[in-house]
Formats: structure tokens, sequence, C-alpha cells
């Protein structure tokens, strides 16, 4: 059990989703293919929807993108965020073709009028906005004001947004103020909390590649959540969409926020280890990478490494000198050779029982 106290925000609905109001944090992710190319994108959507991710975005640049929309919600099974910049247009077809969230900038979609031509649709369609607010696109104005950008000339920034929205009667809202710069992203997202109850989307933008772009991602959204701030995530790779995923569901699981995969326990190894530990959990972790399980398990390099060490793991092995033990809940309950090791502590993954409560 965590000891985060989370805020609870308003909720909003992105398709059958729940945002804010306490419910459990989605993580999302963006394709990259071409949106107009269905041979390309489809592909990329199934992958992302067999790795756990609950809410895709696609971006909708043209009217080719926008074309093949219809055709790409029919054939998801999460919800579809359109990525709208600078054509209404472009905003008012997507929420014809079915999309469950529109992604504006209402900074650049083209003066007050347009905005509130979008939101009059988007409230009869019952369709959210998230409103972006990222501090390398803020207002010229504000850049002026606050000498650059600033955790206030964000919150500033997302505070113009708003007022719109709420003029016009809209609060199907969630934000978003991203930066590229984890301070930063950090203290626009307190202040932000401290002052509206909208739900709000975390991210680190343009984190980087996979490796330094994940702990970039780990540090800016962890942190807040560990502050019970935040409703939904997306960690921003320059990498395959299903590693955003992976990461954000790893974020989620440190914090004890998700439950969605198995969680991984492995010691460092030392001079002790008698194994290549670090080949054997590479290896199961491939194996158990898409096994949608609420266990932990852990892959320990020596008997002090063993069970003690991981007592509250759900299964293990501990590998000594030309033995492994296997254990459960901290016992161990078989004594094998180290080659047998792996093969079957995946078939008691395979075989676990979440209810089973006494260790045979």
């Amino acid at each position: 059990m965590n000891d985060f106290k989370r805020k609870i925000t308003r909720t909003v609905h992105v398709g059958n989703v729940p945002i804010g109001g306490g419910f459990p944090v989605p993580v999302q992710s963006m394709t990259t293919a071409k949106t107009h190319d269905l041979n390309a994108i489809l592909p990329q959507i199934e992958k992302l929807e067999a790795a756990g991710c609950q809410i895709i975005r696609v971006t909708v640049p043209d009217e080719n993108a926008l074309q093949t929309l219809a055709q790409i919600k029919k054939q998801m099974t999460v919800p579809l965020v359109a990525d709208i910049h600078f054509d209404y247009r472009l905003a008012l077809g997507a929420i014809d073709a079915g999309a469950d969230k529109i992604r504006i900038n209402p900074g650049n979609i083209g003066g007050v009028d347009r905005v509130k031509a979008v939101l009059s649709k988007a409230r009869a369609a019952k369709v959210p906005i998230r409103i972006g607010v990222n501090s390398g696109s803020m207002e010229k104005d504000l850049r002026m004001k606050y000498g650059a950008a600033t955790p206030e000339a964000m919150l500033e920034s997302a505070c113009r947004h708003l007022d719109i929205c709420e003029e016009n009667d809209f609060r199907d809202v969630i934000v978003a103020l991203k930066s590229s710069e984890v301070s930063l992203m950090i203290a626009a997202n307190r202040l932000f909390s401290q002052k509206y109850d909208y739900p709000l989307h975390l991210g680190v933008t343009e984190a980087g590649p996979a490796w330094s772009g994940t702990i970039k991602s780990a540090i800016g959204i962890g942190t807040l959540l560990a502050e019970g701030i935040g409703d939904t995530l997306r960690v921003s790779l320059t990498a395959d969409p299903v590693e955003e995923v992976r990461a954000g569901f790893e974020i989620l699981k440190a914090l004890d926020l998700s439950k969605n995969g198995i969680r991984l326990v492995s010691c460092p190894t030392c001079g002790r280890t008698s194994v290549n530990l670090i080949e054997i959990v590479s290896v199961v972790e491939n194996q158990i990478r898409d096994v949608q399980k609420n266990l932990t398990v852990a892959i320990m390099g020596c008997e002090v490494n063993g069970p003690g060490e991981a007592r509250s793991a759900d299964l293990g092995i501990a590998f000594g000198k030309a033995v492994a033990l296997l254990f459960k809940r901290g016992q161990v309950v078989a004594r094998l050779k180290p080659d047998e090791a792996v093969p079957r502590l995946l078939q008691e993954i395979e075989n676990w029982n979440p209810i089973e409560k006494e260790i045979p």
C-alpha cells in the first residue's frame, strides 16, 4: 500500500476512461506513424493496446489525416485523442469522426471565435478537451512579462486558456503543463494544482531517447505523483511508443499506483554471485514484459540476498553454489539445479493464482 494522498480533482471521461476524481492514473502514448497511412498506423495502435496503453493520441495535421480518423477509431479498443494545431476546422472534423478527446492549444488555434466554435461542438458531442501548455511555445507577451518561460508564466498561460473555456461554460477540460526542463515542469504543475481542480496530464516533453528520457520522466512525473498531483501521464520518448507505455507503468508500479503487470526485483550482483544474473534477469524480464498479473517477482544472486532480502516478493529464485532456491512469500519451497530455475519460475508465474493463500 502507498501512503500518497492524492488530490481529488474533478472527473473527466475520455471515452470509457475516467480521468481525475481519484480514479487510477491511465497511461497514454502517441503514434509516430503517418495518420493517413492505415497500413502503418493500425499495427502500431494494435501494439500499443497489447502493451496496455489506455488512451492513444494521433496527430491530425491536415485533411488527409482527418479522412482516416473515423476508420482508425472503428478499429481501436481504447479511447482516441486527436492532436490538433493551427486549424480549428480539423478539430471540428475530428469530433465528427468520433474522437474521444481533442488536444488543442487555444493560443494557436486561430482566435477566440474559432476556439468558441470548437468548444460549442465539443460540448454538444460531450467530448473533452486537453489544453496543452508547453514552455517551448509560450506566448510572446508572457515571455516578455516574465523574462522567460517560468512556472508563473506557464500558469498564467493555462489560466488564459481556461478563462476562455469557463466563459463559454465549458469545463470538461484536462490540462497539461509540460517542459523539457524537469524542475520547471514540476514547479508549474505544483502551482496549477494549488489553484485549480482540473485534472492534470503529466509529462516531461521532449524528454529524449529511451534511457535518459525515462529517467527524466520518472523524476518529473514520479515527484508529482508522490505529492498526490497528477491524473494521467505520458512518457515522451524518442523511441518506439510501446517503450513509453512500459516506462509509464513502471513509474506507476514504483509508487504502487498501478497493479498492471509484474514488479521485478533483482539484486545488483557482487563477488558472491556464481551465475550470470544480468543475463538471467534480462531473459525473465523479456518473458514477463506483457504479462498482466499483479505480483512481485524477485531474482537474487546469492543466499545473502535471497528470500530474506526479498521477503515481500510473491515468487522468486535465489542462486547459490550449484543450487537455486525457489521461494514463495519469503519461504523456500524447492531446491533446483541452476539451469532449472528460470523455466520453473516462469511456470510458477504462468500458474500463479492471486487468491492462493497457503504455501504448498
